[in-house]
């Protein structure tokens, strides 16, 4: 039986697990979490806007880093707490709140994978060639890179975001995930689902493998140039000036790999999710805010 779209009140999110006592470590551990990637997060904004000192390309790069995990945070994470909430257990999202989910995390996740390769690069300017680092990174030429990372992001957004707008969905709402999951939407769709599945493998591909391509290709650079240091202790602080970012960067990846393989090998006729997936997706997430956490921590220290 086919619904058409405009009729389709909302899906539900299956959530993790009906233990009960799971649910409430869960919602304790991810309430913490979420408290401290924003408390965090806002901290290194207003440090970076405040102190005169750090109106730097790095800083305001950080900056623009920590407003969109505050965003991309906040996009998923409230709505999961409703879910393993013993109090409410609110599973149902809108048709429209669903899709908006979507585009907003394609939105922030984009623009999180943009923003990490511009700050790849900012990286290997700033060690490659630190005599010139002021001439290369000029103000207008960061305030380009984000914006146009802005709007690469968005559009990807839209792109599958109005696609889903032309599928019709079955009388099976049940999303098996966390959150609206593209993949997971897709699969409840009763009609042709071809062109969004085409899209999902290229287009999203070319999204994620040109930043991606862009930091492989960053830190190529950049190690080569530390290599180049004749100074031991000069290259233990280029490695250190790095590293950070580099272990957010293989986080953000492995989260969203780990969420990719979740629904693609997920079974829509089970009553929720494969747990074994599951906990790595949020073992993987918790650390990606645990290093958004350290970031910000370490931050803070060099202030000081």
């Amino acid at each position: 039986m086919k619904a058409n779209p405009t009729g389709v009140l909302g899906f539900f999110l299956m959530g993790i697990t009906d233990d009960l006592t799971m649910q409430l470590h869960i919602f304790r551990l991810f309430t913490s979490m979420y408290l401290i990637t924003v408390v965090g997060n806002v901290l290194i904004i207003l440090n970076v806007s405040i102190d005169s000192h750090l109106q730097t390309p790095m800083y305001n790069f950080l900056a623009n880093l920590s407003f969109n995990d505050i965003c991309l945070s906040t996009i998923i994470i409230p709505k999961m707490l409703l879910l393993v909430n013993i109090q409410t257990q609110d599973q149902s999202i809108s048709y429209t709140g669903c899709l908006s989910q979507v585009c907003f995390v394609f939105i922030f996740g984009g623009l999180e994978s943009c923003l990490l390769a511009v700050m790849a690069y900012d990286c290997y300017v700033a060690i490659g060639h630190p005599l010139r680092y002021t001439v290369i990174m000029k103000p207008f030429l960061c305030v380009l890179l984000v914006f146009l990372s802005l709007l690469i992001s968005t559009m990807h957004a839209l792109l599958h975001s109005l696609m889903l707008l032309n599928l019709t969905f079955c009388t099976d709402q049940n999303i098996l995930h966390i959150f609206c999951e593209l993949v997971q939407v897709i699969k409840l769709a009763c009609s042709d689902t071809f062109i969004n599945t085409l899209l999902i493998y290229t287009v999203t591909s070319v999204f994620v493998g040109v930043p991606l391509s862009g930091i492989i290709f960053s830190y190529i650079q950049i190690v080569s140039s530390i290599l180049k240091i004749s100074s031991v202790q000069g290259q233990k602080k280029a490695f250190s000036t790095c590293g950070s970012h580099l272990t957010v960067v293989c986080l953000f990846y492995g989260t969203a790999f780990g969420v990719y393989m979740n629904s693609a090998v997920s079974d829509n006729s089970v009553e929720f999710p494969n747990i074994i997936f599951v906990i790595f997706d949020l073992w993987l997430f918790l650390n990606f805010l645990s290093s958004k956490a350290l970031l910000s921590f370490r931050t803070a220290c060099f202030l000081q």
